[in-house]
Parts: C-alpha cells; structure tokens; sequence
C-alpha cells in the first residue's frame, strides 16, 4: 500500500519511478484514529469509509504505477522509431495551432482585421486620388503656371549660353565675371 501523503510528480524527470521499499509502507492509522468522527457517522459507517479510502489510495498507486510503466513503454517505442522528443514538440505545437486556428476567436479576430485592412486600403486609395487631384489642379493654378514659366527662361538662359560660350570659363548668365541682374520675385 503506498502512503496517502507522498506526492508523485508527473512533470518530474523520474515521474512514476517508485521504489519497491515505497509501495510497501502502510497507511498511518493512528492518525487517522486521531481525527474525531463526523457526526451523523456510526463508528461501523466510519470504519468502512476508512476502508474504501484506503482501497481508492492503493488504486491511486497501482494507476500511478501502471501510467509510469506505460510512459516508459511509450519511450522505448518512440526511440526505436526514431522519434525524438523535438518531433513530439512539433507535432504538440502543429496541433495547437491548428486549434487555435479553428477556435472562434482566431476566426472573429481574422475577420475583424480582413475588414480593418480592406477599410484602410480603401481610406488610402481615396487619400491618393484626392492628393492626385489637388496636384493637378495645382500645376493648372495661375500660380504654378508663371513659377513654371521663370523657371523655363531660367533654364533656357543657362542651358542657352552655355551652346553659346565657346570657352568653359565664361560663367553661364555671358556676362563675364558680373552676377545675372534677374530680380525675379520666386
């Protein structure tokens, strides 16, 4: 029989290990003569409650045994088929996120966000077409058309005298050494 307080724990390295010398301790009785009887109990109807208890704790053992004995087992098949524990980790981890792809909140969420993204692609579209149109309007502005025009003569006068120069020291207005007198307000 294995005692009622040893605790075996299954996350542990040497899970279900048990010694032989610990499946052969016997329940403490004296303290469990200890504790008073609940009332309403007889001392018959107690007895026999301590002795299922003491049958359902060596089931416990024995489970706890046969579980251990099983992983073992299980070990030893896996490691003849090559399995090592990093596959298992995969699969658990394949598995679970299977799940929580097919779990309503993953779906929900999904959905929320294809709507979010659709709204934004949409938002930015419209975004770029009105800035489009503004540019457009812009460059047919009176504004951009006389910027567009002194930028023009600017070009034509420095693209235009440097055909002209034949030597590559003249600067490019002709005038010589003289800045250009342009007192154009752009």
């Amino acid at each position: 029989m294995e005692s009622a307080s040893q605790d075996i724990n299954l996350n542990s390295p040497n899970k279900g290990l048990l010694s032989d010398a610990m499946t052969d301790v016997p329940v403490d009785s004296a303290a469990s003569a200890r504790t008073s009887a609940p009332e309403g109990l007889t001392l018959a109807e107690e007895e026999e409650l301590r002795s299922e208890l003491a049958k359902v704790e060596e089931e416990i053992g024995t489970l706890r045994q046969v579980l251990a004995a099983k992983e073992r087992h299980c070990g030893e098949l896996k490691r003849k088929l090559g399995l090592t524990p990093l596959d298992g980790l995969k699969q658990n981890l394949s598995k679970s996120w299977h799940d929580v792809q097919v779990s309503n909140a993953y779906k929900k969420t999904q959905e929320t966000l294809s709507q979010a993204g659709q709204k934004t692609s949409q938002a930015l579209s419209n975004v770029g077409s009105v800035i489009s149109r503004k540019l457009g309007d812009m460059r047919n502005s009176a504004t951009f058309k006389s910027f567009e025009d002194r930028v023009g003569t600017i070009k034509s006068r420095v693209v235009g005298s440097r055909e002209n120069s034949t030597d590559g020291l003249h600067s490019p207005s002709g005038a010589g050494d003289k800045p250009p007198q342009d007192n154009a307000p752009f």
